[in-house]
């Protein structure tokens, strides 16, 4: 599914990936932790074409396209979304018709007939229960006035109604209480398929309490220096990351 290889980006000169392997097949979720400044958000940014970004190395292949070639549009056509970690508010436009205009040309692009607004609505209203979405969010305009909770929510209901072959989440967990946490991660899970796959960016185990993955990476200093199970979630949990730094570094 995804390939990242060798993988270098910088910020304003600043190289913040620094040769990043990934590899991602269908039905995975991969967790990848580390500390601030390891490359995590930047990781989510050049995946899905933030322009802020420069990649100068390296190349990133997602079912045999070249993704970095790829607009930002093109890439979540292709299937890639992202998570974000402060989701924007966008006063004056409703969550029907941002969600009717996104899924629409989604459909475009497969070549498939746009959704009646009777198929539309009945879409939105089994996508709404899958993430315990309150109606009175999804007649309002998009994260107008939302808590950061169902902002985190709205994310997830955006993502059951894209149905993407590879999510990013990007801190999904950041600012959430336990039950909005159980609520989106159960959103998740219930995404999960044979065909699609998660990569999920998180500083604490906590979500993968919720979250279960097949693959947990450290990033640091702007590469992934060490991959495990769920057991590694822990034990960075119960040590912090200097012991990652110590090992890296051979202090």
């Amino acid at each position: 599914m995804l390939e990242i290889k060798n993988l270098h980006a910088n910020i304003n000169g600043k190289e913040i990936l620094k040769g990043l392997n990934l590899t991602v097949r269908p039905g995975e979720i991969h967790a990848i932790m580390g500390p601030n400044g390891a490359g995590k958000s930047t990781l989510a940014s050049v995946l899905t074409g933030n322009p802020a970004f420069t990649v100068s190395a390296g190349e990133v292949n997602f079912y045999g396209k070249k993704l970095l070639e790829l607009s930002p549009e093109a890439r979540s056509r292709e299937g890639v979304f992202l998570s974000f970690q402060y989701p924007v508010e966008i006063p004056g436009v409703s969550m029907v018709n941002f969600m009717r205009s996104a899924l629409n040309e989604h459909r475009k692009y497969k070549n498939l007939e746009p959704l009646s607004a009777t198929d539309f609505l009945r879409t939105m209203r089994e996508k709404k229960e899958l993430v315990e979405m309150d109606n009175k969010l999804a007649n309002r305009s998009v994260n107008e006035g939302f808590s950061g909770g169902e902002k985190k929510r709205n994310e997830i209901f955006q993502m059951a109604m894209l149905d993407p072959r590879l999510s990013i989440l990007d801190e999904t967990d950041s600012g959430l209480d336990i039950d909005a946490l159980r609520i989106v991660a159960n959103g998740v899970n219930k995404l999960k398929t044979a065909d699609n796959a998660s990569i999920v960016i998180t500083h604490y185990q906590r979500l993968l309490d919720y979250i279960v993955p097949d693959f947990v990476h450290v990033l640091y200093n702007g590469q992934i220096v060490k991959t495990g199970g769920k057991e590694l979630a822990l034990e960075l949990e119960e040590k912090g990351y200097d012991w990652i730094k110590k090992e890296v570094d051979g202090e």
